[in-house]
């Protein structure tokens, strides 16, 4: 269990944003945090303490007036740290090299994979053959329904019909190196981890997962270890001192399971 750092960028800035508050329209999203320090500021940080697999989100949808604003910013990190952040944002086969090539270490991928409710396996396997399954973080960022957590997309606005269980990660775990899973609900709220979805991964056995959401306090982080079992690495976003929140960074990037 260990710290993975963000950049989430949304109009081509450094944002902490609501969860489940982002839409196309007007580009807006909540917001709990604009940075006046570009994506490279916090990509030079997390190279200077040695964390590694942090992910930079591109908010904006592919096509619309930001989008490539949020690229510019996702390079400038890279180049600052190469190797050692992921990326994800309206990430396809025909694009996903763009990213590796400029230094990322993986790509991050949600809505061209689930689209119309199902996972779209030939967008898979495309991507797949693109990259490779070593260079393949698939996002599975769920919102929760009566019967369980379900994946969603398109700014984890649509459910799909993909329930987030073991059958399914066990599914789909091969196709890629790495699991990122966004608890939507509670994301950007630092409330507290969305406890049933810990427990359940916490209680899979397969690649490595990075959990989301919620997280407000030390006290999280130990509820997070007991619940995951201290398997799942952790990101903090608004909560951090970084991001105008409360918990300190540098014993954040101490934490250890």
């Amino acid at each position: 269990m260990r710290f993975r750092p963000c950049i989430d960028i949304h109009n081509g800035k450094v944002k902490q944003i609501v969860g489940g508050s982002l839409a196309d329209k007007n580009n807006h999203a909540d917001e709990n945090f604009v940075s006046d320090k570009g994506a490279e500021f916090y990509a030079g940080l997390y190279r200077s303490k040695g964390i590694s697999g942090g992910h930079i989100i591109l908010l904006n949808a592919v096509g619309l007036e930001f989008y490539e604003a949020d690229r510019s910013q996702a390079f400038a990190a890279l180049e600052e740290f190469p190797g050692g952040l992921q990326v994800g944002g309206g990430i396809t086969s025909e694009n996903a090299a763009d990213f590796l090539n400029r230094g990322a270490s993986h790509v991050i991928v949600t809505s061209y994979v689930f689209r119309d409710g199902l996972v779209n396996y030939e967008n898979l396997k495309k991507l797949v053959s693109a990259v490779g399954k070593d260079h393949l973080v698939l996002d599975l960022s769920c919102r929760k329904k009566e019967d369980g957590y379900y994946i969603v997309t398109d700014r984890w606005q649509k459910f799909t019909d993909v329930k987030l269980d073991e059958t399914a990660l066990d599914m789909l775990a091969g196709y890629c190196d790495e699991f990122l899973i966004h608890a939507v609900d509670v994301e950007g709220r630092a409330r507290g981890v969305e406890k049933p979805l810990a427990e359940l991964l916490g209680s899979w056995d397969g690649i490595p997962v990075t959990y989301a959401g919620g997280i407000g306090s030390y006290d999280d982080l130990d509820v997070l270890k007991e619940l995951g079992r201290g398997k799942l690495d952790f990101t903090v976003g608004s909560a951090l001192d970084i991001f105008g929140g409360v918990l300190d960074f540098e014993k954040i990037c101490a934490f250890r399971a």
